[in-house]
């Protein structure tokens, strides 16, 4: 059975950093695409970044330029880092991986940015 299991999620001045880790088991984790998505209060889940099992970046824009979404293929974990944090990228941030037509979601870790 496919898990995924978020960490690194907090509280953060505007201007800080944070990174968060999405640890997976169950699947064959190198050749899936891994993302974050994340959800503010009254919003729609919405696309952060993407990465496929090759390599291929994607970035919301909003984040372009601050936030790096990288893979460990031999720790079977997804990273994000978010740098330059606006009160804006206030949201429940999950991981998400898609294999074929298999779509797996983590739980959710808060990331809160204060000003």
């Amino acid at each position: 059975q496919v898990q995924l299991v978020e960490s690194g999620g907090g509280l953060v001045q505007a201007g800080g950093s944070l990174r968060l880790s999405c640890a997976v088991s169950g699947s064959m984790f190198s050749t899936v695409t891994m993302a974050w998505y994340r959800q503010a209060p009254g919003k729609q889940r919405a696309l952060v970044a993407q990465i496929t099992g090759g390599g291929t970046i994607n970035y919301a824009d909003s984040v372009k330029g601050r936030f790096t979404i990288s893979r460990d293929n031999a720790k079977n974990t997804v990273y994000l880092q978010m740098n330059s944090l606006k009160v804006e990228d206030t949201a429940v941030y999950y991981c998400y991986q898609r294999a074929g037509l298999q779509v797996y979601w983590g739980r959710g870790t808060q990331v809160t940015v204060s000003s």
